[in-house]
């Protein structure tokens, strides 16, 4: 279901329906990682509240486009490239192939990190290997930092305000992917509860916006 915006329109609505897919996608690719222990989950106290209403003081202006190339939060040990990602032949938005277990997508459908708008950024929690990049995302805290270096040669730092995990039914899209006006950035991957056949039945969302340039 892509809608007359198209694939790679960034039109607000656009993103909105066609991500609505994305936490379905990312449920279906979850394993049984969950088993062993499983990925950590987000507390409640993690979630976006009113701080995701305020404004940083002294927020840097919005970044011009730049594909993102690299991604690093120190907090939960990720340091990984960036690929491209859109939508596979049946509409769905990909995700990096499963045997890349250290990779991450940026959803070309969406605006570049730093840009005003939202980013999207999708990665796999676990593969049939085990831990995937975005194993500890649910871990991550408010103010934790997240960088990304673009093509462009600047490194876009966004700082955590909120980390969820959502339900697959239902999901809040209109919500997670808003334009707030502020350059913000969404990672995403798989989380709730996992069982043989389903697998996991939601996603965890990292929501944070734009800090710093460098």
């Amino acid at each position: 279901m892509q809608g007359s915006n198209g694939p790679g329109r960034r039109g607000a609505w656009g993103v909105v329906v066609i991500v609505l897919l994305l936490g379905i996608h990312l449920v279906r690719d979850g394993t049984a990682e969950y088993r062993a222990g499983g990925p950590p989950q987000p507390l409640a106290a993690a979630a976006p509240g009113r701080a995701a209403a305020v404004t940083p003081a002294k927020a840097p202006a919005p970044l011009p486009a730049s594909r993102p190339e690299r991604l690093r939060v120190p907090a939960a040990r990720i340091d990984a490239p960036v690929t491209s990602v859109g939508l596979d032949a049946e509409g769905w938005i990909d995700t990096p192939p499963a045997y890349e277990r250290n990779l991450v997508g940026w959803y070309t459908g969406a605006v570049t990190p730093g840009e005003q708008g939202t980013a999207v950024l999708v990665g796999h929690v676990d593969t049939p290997e085990g831990r995937a990049v975005f194993f500890g995302l649910g871990a991550l805290a408010h103010g934790r930092r997240i960088e990304i270096a673009r093509a462009d040669g600047r490194t876009a730092v966004f700082s955590v305000y909120g980390v969820e995990t959502v339900p697959q039914q239902g999901f809040p899209a209109a919500r997670i992917y808003r334009n707030s006006g502020l350059p913000e950035l969404r990672l995403i991957t798989c989380g709730g509860e996992f069982s043989e056949g389903r697998g996991y039945d939601g996603n965890v969302v990292v929501s944070a916006r734009l800090v710093a340039v460098s």
